[in-house]
């Protein structure tokens, strides 16, 4: 037993049952049954390893041990039990420090980075920190593995963090352990290189030149990598580099420059301290164009190398970057490509598809054009600038060719996840293709981005925003980032929230069409109809066209009793569809007669919408599609979209 008010080192060791408080509102029953479970084997396994339970806590424990080996010993013997049923999701946080112990329970910092540790792991899991991780060093059977360094909330310093890997324990891959709680120590922003060129036409390759560098920096774990958008978002201002470090929250910046001249290029690098401003390295590479490819390996290993402090022998030596064509005519055709791409507005979009299906011509095999197709197709059918059918048949074709020729594409994954929900709804091979992602390119935001979605569309609303809010962590400049998290609020019935986020999106660019519509959303489910009205009525006007973006001010000013003016804008939207056969307007029918109650009129146009291909997205999460989820004709029209309904 501890003595009141005396100071000691111990072990301390926090858990917490996953799910607990939704459980509860589900199925009570079982909720309770497995919190007894946990109780029952938490007194014993603590006391057969002389340790002390000194608080529960509605679904969690706080215990104290004088042996930080035989904290872990008990933590092993508890997950494994609990995998029995009935099975107990038990997340576990270890670490010894100085505890103080009062009437009030106990302190310390020792107790918060063990409660710190505890609420970033992931159930089946064991993580402990590098101080306990120091006294098991001797013990063999014990076997653990770092996840990275992490900055914890309210802990000063950078901590590494272990995970238990003893056969049955689950070790989480560095990418789950990302969250508000925890985020990796080095941070880097790698800026545009500047065209040094006479010619400015050769702006896409030192653009390119930017983004395989920084692609290849988002692949190393652990290591945060501010993503495109927000890199490029400085480009050809004249700020200091300690404001460009504190909007993008780094602490490191690589910038350069590329002179292309003939068949010779130099390519000038180099690696800031932001707190300091103090040049860590910098180097100047002239080189045969031919070895492009060598060089951009040659930098990015050389800023991984310098950043991080504990390395392997085989990490030292992994090539980030290889060649993967020997035409520099393809390779240039690709950056052209992903240049307009990367403009994402639809015409460049549709620009950067052409140049990319030349690069294909010249080099049927070349993985990166693959890859990058599927997600121009992918992005033209979300965007309604093709049929969703014939967009997402055509993004599912290159993202597979991709895999084939070149596994290690995370973007190509990417795109197959994103096709696999919209063409026919298979939530289980989208997760494998994201999972497969993540893996691949833990640092990028377009992946965190698009795992968003399939959280939304797997009905896991609270971690569709705990991936956005890590995306924009990533990429905190990005439009469609920021204002994904004000539909993830919105999606998981968060208004106010979402509110505030769109507002933040709105202030980086007031003319962002996607937030306007989102919070013309927002402002309907918080009550206040005619902001809303107003707000869609903006939207609408910013399309350019007196019969685009309808939907929205339909619904709510059919359900603000405007009624005539509704059906008005039924008239208008039976005008565009006779104007353009090209485009299915049954969802936008829909969200209009939901509006005026018209449900039989919904189900019709359900039925056609579903018959040109749509999977019904949309509908699935959305706030506005409750009621017609609760309508017992929605899941026989369902059922008839691919395997998960």
């Amino acid at each position: 037993k501890m003595n009141k008010g005396t100071r000691q080192l111990a072990a301390i060791m926090f858990t917490d049952m996953v799910g607990y408080t939704a459980l509860m509102q589900e199925n009570e029953k079982l909720a309770k049954r497995q919190r007894d479970q946990q109780r029952m084997v938490l007194t014993e396994r603590v006391k057969k390893y002389n340790g002390e339970i000194l608080q529960y806590y509605g679904d969690g424990t706080l215990s104290i041990f004088k042996s930080g080996v035989e904290a872990v010993q008990c933590a092993v013997e508890i997950q494994l039990e609990l995998k029995n049923e009935p099975r107990v999701p038990l997340r576990i946080g270890i670490h010894t420090g100085d505890i103080v112990f009062d009437d009030g329970g106990i302190y310390g910092d020792g107790v918060n980075i063990a409660s710190r540790l505890e609420s970033i792991s992931i159930p089946g899991g064991i993580l402990i920190s590098e101080k306990l991780q120091d006294e098991l060093n001797n013990h063999p059977d014990l076997q653990t593995e770092s996840v990275g360094k992490f900055l914890l909330k309210n802990v000063k310093r950078p901590l590494e963090v272990f995970a238990v890997s003893v056969e049955g324990i689950v070790v989480p891959l560095q990418s789950q352990l990302h969250s508000d709680k925890a985020e990796a120590s080095k941070s880097i922003a790698v800026l545009p290189f500047i065209n040094m060129s006479n010619d400015p036409e050769n702006e896409y390759f030192s653009d390119g030149i930017t983004e395989e560098i920084l692609n290849a920096l988002a692949k190393v774990d652990g290591l945060r990598v501010t993503s495109r958008t927000s890199s490029f978002a400085f480009k050809g201002k004249t700020l200091d580099i300690k404001e460009i470090a504190k909007q993008l929250n780094v602490n490191t910046i690589l910038e350069g420059s590329v002179r292309k001249s003939g068949n010779r290029v130099r390519i000038t690098s180099q690696l800031i301290n932001t707190s300091d401003d103090i040049h860590i390295w910098s180097e100047t590479y002239d080189r045969d164009l031919e070895d492009i490819f060598e060089v951009q390996d040659e930098i990015s290993k050389k800023i991984v190398n310098t950043l991080r402090e504990k390395l392997t022998i085989n990490q030292k030596d992994e090539h980030l970057i290889t060649a993967k064509t020997e035409n520099l005519d393809v390779y240039n055709l690709y950056l052209k490509g992903k240049y307009h791409l990367f403009k994402w507005s639809p015409d460049e979009v549709k620009k950067g598809l052409e140049i990319l299906n030349d690069a294909i011509e010249k080099e049927g095999n070349f993985a990166p054009a693959h890859s990058l197709l599927a997600l121009c197709y992918v992005i033209l059918g979300a965007m309604g600038h093709m049929r969703t059918s014939i967009a997402y048949n055509k993004a599912m074709f290159h993202a597979q060719k991709a895999i084939e020729l070149d596994d290690t594409l995370a973007e190509a994954y990417t795109s197959l996840g994103l096709a696999k929900i919209f063409i026919d709804w298979d939530l289980d091979s989208a997760y494998l293709a994201f999972q497969k992602a993540l893996q691949l390119q833990p640092g990028d935001a377009g992946v965190h981005h698009a795992y968003m979605l399939y959280l939304t569309a797997a009905g896991k609303t609270e971690d569709a925003i705990e991936s956005a809010k890590y995306a924009i962590k990533l990429d905190p400049l990005s439009l469609p980032i920021n204002q994904a998290l004000g539909e993830a609020y919105l999606n998981a019935g968060f208004y106010n929230e979402a509110l505030e986020q769109l507002n933040k999106t709105l202030e980086l660019d007031p003319n962002f069409r996607a937030a306007i519509e989102t919070k013309g959303w927002a402002l309907f489910f918080l009550g206040r109809n005619e902001e809303s009205i107003k707000t869609f009525r903006d939207y609408q006007k910013r399309t350019g066209s007196p019969l685009k973006g309808l939907a929205g001010l339909g619904y709510t000013l059919a359900r603000s009793g405007y009624t005539e003016e509704a059906i008005q804008i039924l008239e208008k939207i039976k005008t565009r569809e006779q104007q353009d056969k090209n485009v299915s307007l049954h969802m936008d029918y829909l969200v209009v007669y939901a509006g005026l109650k018209d449900f039989d009129k919904v189900f019709y146009h359900l039925e056609k919408a579903i018959e040109d291909g749509n999977i019904g997205y949309f509908l699935r999460i959305h706030p506005l599609g409750e009621e017609i989820r609760n309508d017992p004709r929605y899941e026989k029209v369902m059922i008839k979209v691919g395997r998960k309904s």
